[in-house]
């Protein structure tokens, strides 16, 4: 009963924080997530996605995101911004979905490509004891700040297999996620005590 009330106060001050233009993908992440299993709390799953758009808004003005997230790496690397790379997108993000201590949804960091210039680093979440293939991956990098999710088999932009173009453009059968877990990154978001702190490098 506490929980209840704590997660519903936590969701009305979030709400009041979140844009407007967000309020329909908020619902639609919400159901998203309450049907990756029949044991995921609604209410949670409401927080998660409440707190997720929201921080991927506010971290666009913190970092003083322009137009383009591409844009916004060169710049971080003329020094004339400091955060902004999908890294910190999904360090800040994460940061704040840890702090709800989420009990029927987990928290993974997943990265694509990693180690090349495509990389990209993004939040994926489950249901309990439910495989990182069948997550949603939370990105607030690829928008400008305003976050994507998706299915994290239906990422087109990263499905690596053969016929990505087609399925991008017809909405075809899965194909091969370019998405790896990272698991030490994982270890961070999942622990919830506290007990240790990781300062990822940015990417």
């Amino acid at each position: 009963m506490t929980r209840t009330i704590v997660l519903i106060i936590a969701f009305s001050l979030c709400v009041s924080a979140a844009s407007a233009k967000d309020e329909k993908s908020i619902q639609k992440l919400r159901d998203a997530l309450v049907a990756l299993a029949p044991d995921v709390d609604p209410g949670e799953a409401e927080l998660l996605s409440v707190t997720a758009h929201t921080a991927s808004r506010d971290l666009a003005r913190e970092y003083g995101l322009v137009w383009c997230p591409v844009f916004q790496n060169v710049l971080i690397h003329m020094g004339k911004r400091q955060r902004g790379f999908c890294g910190h997108y999904t360090r800040d993000i994460g940061e704040r979905l840890k702090a709800l201590k989420l009990k029927t949804l987990v928290l993974h960091w997943g990265s694509a490509y990693a180690g090349t210039l495509d990389e990209n680093n993004g939040l994926v979440v489950t249901a309990r004891n439910q495989s990182f293939e069948d997550g949603i991956v939370l990105d607030g990098w690829r928008r400008a700040g305003r976050l994507f999710w998706c299915r994290l088999k239906e990422d087109s932009q990263y499905d690596s297999g053969q016929g990505a173009r087609w399925r991008a453009t017809h909405h075809g059968s899965d194909g091969v996620t370019a998405w790896k877990e990272e698991p030490l990154y994982t270890a961070w978001l999942q622990d919830y005590k506290g007990g240790w702190e990781w300062q990822p490098a940015a990417r």
